[in-house]
This record gives structure tokens, C-alpha cells and sequence, in this order.
């Protein structure tokens, strides 16, 4: 059986076949219904090999003769580049517990290469490859709070691509569809973990530079929090887009709410006609009303509101 369709379908050609003589890897996932896990799988392979051949089939001898099966054939085994996690004993387990579904096996296998790096290979697989990877097993990482009520997801999105589908070729159609839009997230993503990693390691040498523990002052607010929480500061500074200082209580731990100290409660809600007046910090111009956030027109200006919060002596 010839893996290439007869037939092209009418949008994204080019991620759906390529000419005979294409010399690009041929990529076999399962046809149907598709899903968050198997789009991203493909789209791995696609940011390696742009001029792949795609073909979505079950059947046997299409998947023997592939360069590659994701999703689909029940093997896994790097080796021979077979990514399926539905044979009976499954595909493995990371040290969490969240099982491997195809995207986590084809990312564990290209990630480091893709995103340019280690840590920014383990960034994406935190931020995505594992929340996508639980969904895929049925494993739950997320409770809801309010009964009825769920976070609207990227899987949701992706979902509702196969409504309206009835037969193959109707499926077929719409995963060429959305395939390119998975493809560039994924390069986006990519682009924001060198941005994240970079900025770690900025921000673990302004820390470790710092005199003052308590209080880090960064160039911009970049994203430090993964390197910050864990420490002992309680305060962070950076500028803001329109020239002024924002001074921002540290989490107590990643992905919480909850600060280690929070702002005075008097400063509350307050805005720049009250707020220099009741801190005595003169160009102070506001104070959320959860205390989390406080900001000055210039930065010893924030550094003092901070250091008034801890109770310290205020800036000269």
C-alpha cells in the first residue's frame, strides 16, 4: 500500500505530503479523532525535519515501513524511533508519577536539541510536555474550585478542531489544519524558554551579588521567581515600562499567592495623592490592595517602601 494519499487535501499540502521524491523522513501517526499529545509529537519531528512526510493511518504495514510512529503502533523504542505509549505495560513513568504519553517520549528524545540546551529543554517539559502527557494518560494535575466551573485550556482548543468531522478524510483535514499552528507554538515556546533560562542565570548572579538578601533589585522584571523563592529575599525591584519602579513581595513558594511579607496594611488601595503621605516615601504612587505590590516614581523610592515593610531603616 502506497502511504502517500491520492488525493491533497485543501489546506496545509505542504505539512501533508511532499513530492515523490521527496528525501524528508516519513512520519506515521494514527488517523481519527487527534489530540494535543499526538499533534505536538508530529510537530517535534516537523521543527526537525521541515520537509517530513506525514501519513495518518492504522495501517501495519505503513507504520513497519515509516521512519518514524508516533502514537501509534504500540512500541516504544528510541532506537528505531517508534514513540507509542498505548502497549499494555505503557512507556514509563517520570520520577512524579506522570506516565509518558508520545509527546513526552518524542520530546525526551529531541527536546535538548530542539530547545538549544538541558535547562531549556526541562523548562518546556515542565511548562507544557507534562501537563499534556497527564491529560493524555487521564492522570489529574488540577482540581477545580468552583463546582461547574474549569480552566479553558489549549487542549480545548485544539479539540474543537474535530468537531463536524464524520469520516477519515474529514479528520485528515482538520489536523493538517491546526498542525501548522501547533508547529509555531512549539517554536514560540522554544523561543521563550532561551529567553527564561537566560534570564535565570541573570538573575541567580544578581542575587548572589546582592548585599542586601532581602531586597533584589533587577534591571527588568524578567522572570525570577523560579530563582528567587526558594532564597531568602523578601522584596523584589525592577523598573516598569512606563519609567517608574515597582517593589513586589516575593511568593512563598512557586505558583502561589501567598507572600512572605506583605506591604503595610494602612498603604492598602492607596494611590499617589495618599500614599507619599501615609508611607513618608515622597514619590510613592500606589499600593494594591492586597499589599503584594507597591510602586515609586524612581527606585530608591521603591527600595524605601520595601525596607519601611520590613521594618528596617528607611533609604538616605
Amino acid at each position: 500500500m502506497n502511504p502517500v494519499r491520492s488525493k491533497k487535501p485543501e489546506v496545509s499540502a505542504d505539512l501533508y505530503v511532499t513530492s515523490q521524491t521527496s528525501n524528508g523522513m516519513k512520519i506515521v501517526t494514527h488517523d481519527g479523532y487527534f489530540h494535543t499529545d499526538d499533534l505536538f509529537a508530529v510537530a517535534s519531528f516537523l521543527l526537525q525535519y521541515p520537509e517530513a512526510l506525514i501519513t495518518r493511518t492504522r495501517d501495519e504495514v505503513i507504520i513497519r515501513d515509516a521512519d518514524t510512529a508516533v502514537d501509534v503502533g504500540q512500541i516504544y523504542d528510541p532506537t528505531t524511533l517508534r514513540f507509542d505509549h498505548h502497549q499494555k505495560e505503557g512507556a514509563g513513568k517520570r520520577e512524579n508519577g506522570i506516565p509518558y504519553a508520545s509527546f513526552g517520549l518524542v520530546w525526551k528524545h529531541l527536546g535538548e536539541e530542539l530547545a538549544g540546551g538541558k535547562c531549556e529543554a526541562e523548562i518546556i517539559e515542565e511548562r507544557m510536555v507534562m501537563a499534556i502527557d497527564a491529560l493524555d494518560n487521564g492522570v489529574e494535575i488540577c482540581h477545580g474550585v468552583f463546582e461547574g466551573v474549569s480552566s479553558y485550556t489549549l487542549t480545548d482548543y485544539l479539540d474543537g478542531f474535530n468537531d463536524g468531522a464524520k469520516i477519515l478524510e474529514d479528520f485528515d483535514k482538520k489536523f493538517f489544519e491546526v498542525l501548522p499552528f501547533v508547529r509555531e507554538l512549539l517554536k514560540k515556546e522554544i523561543g521563550r524558554a532561551k529567553i527564561v533560562a537566560k534570564d535565570w542565570e541573570e538573575v541567580e548572579k544578581i542575587y548572589r551579588e546582592s548585599a542586601d538578601k532581602n531586597i533584589i533589585v533587577l534591571p527588568l522584571n524578567t522572570h525570577w521567581k523560579k530563582i528567587i523563592v526558594p532564597t531568602e529575599a523578601r522584596f523584589v525591584v525592577f523598573p516598569r515600562p512606563n519609567g517608574y519602579w515597582s517593589a513586589r513581595a516575593v511568593p512563598q513558594k512557586l505558583n502561589s499567592f501567598e507572600s512572605k511579607i506583605l506591604f503595610p496594611l494602612s498603604w492598602a488601595g492607596l494611590g499617589e495623592k495618599e500614599l507619599p503621605t501615609v508611607s513618608g516615601v515622597s514619590d510613592a504612587t500606589f499600593c494594591h490592595r492586597d499589599r503584594f505590590i507597591a510602586n515609586a516614581r524612581s527606585k530608591e523610592g521603591a527600595i524605601k517602601l520595601c525596607q519601611i515593610a520590613l521594618g528596617g531603616p528607611t533609604a538616605k
